[in-house]
């Protein structure tokens, strides 16, 4: 998706251990008309799958899973990282690697939000490692949910992630796939 790449080249910046910051259009200040844009452009790739839900992660994923939802005309359910004093005791819970914090983090969610049979499509920031991705993978399948494709808006496809995600057999879409992060130099793969 250019608009996302030209984006990423004007406002992206590579930090220490392959992170490229995108904070100020996703990951702390969110452009909407961007996010729109890249809801939409998932909406036409998954119009197929017959999604029931859209799946994503506590903080990054909620603005291009909501578009996505929005344009799907679908909720969205999200993964907290903290369980707060409403959810019940019982919870659907995984462990992830995050690779910006550091450590791993606490992915949960609410029984009474991802029921049994809804057909999930999981929408995230970033495809890296695949680790987060499959740990929503993991949660939805606990609570007997059908996994129908998974969207990311960035994939860095020199991570491994797309491989990590192929025994699942459902389409993988990522709206910009950036092949390198060598020499300080964002290089696109197509």
């Amino acid at each position: 998706m250019q608009e996302l790449k030209e984006k990423i080249l004007k406002e992206g910046k590579i930090l220490s251990n392959g992170i490229l910051k995108v904070d100020s259009f996703i990951n702390h200040q969110v452009d909407p008309m961007l996010m729109d844009a890249c809801g939409r452009e998932f909406a036409r790739r998954f119009a197929g799958v017959k999604a029931t839900k859209v799946l994503t992660a506590e903080i990054s994923g909620i603005a291009p899973a909501l578009t996505t939802a929005f344009h799907l005309g679908l909720q969205v359910v999200y993964a907290r990282k903290t369980k707060p004093v409403t959810m019940p005791d019982q919870v659907y819970l995984t462990l992830a690697p995050s690779h910006t914090k550091g450590r791993m983090v606490e992915l949960i969610i609410s029984p009474e939000h991802l029921p049994h049979g809804e057909r999930v499509l999981i929408i995230d920031d970033f495809l890296a490692s695949g680790a987060t991705i499959l740990g929503l993978v993991r949660l939805a399948q606990t609570a007997g949910a059908e996994i129908v494709g998974i969207g990311a808006l960035i994939e860095k496809n020199f991570e491994g992630g797309r491989e990590a995600l192929q025994k699942l057999n459902v389409p993988v879409e990522s709206l910009a796939v950036i092949a390198s992060l060598e020499n300080d130099t964002i290089t696109f793969a197509d």
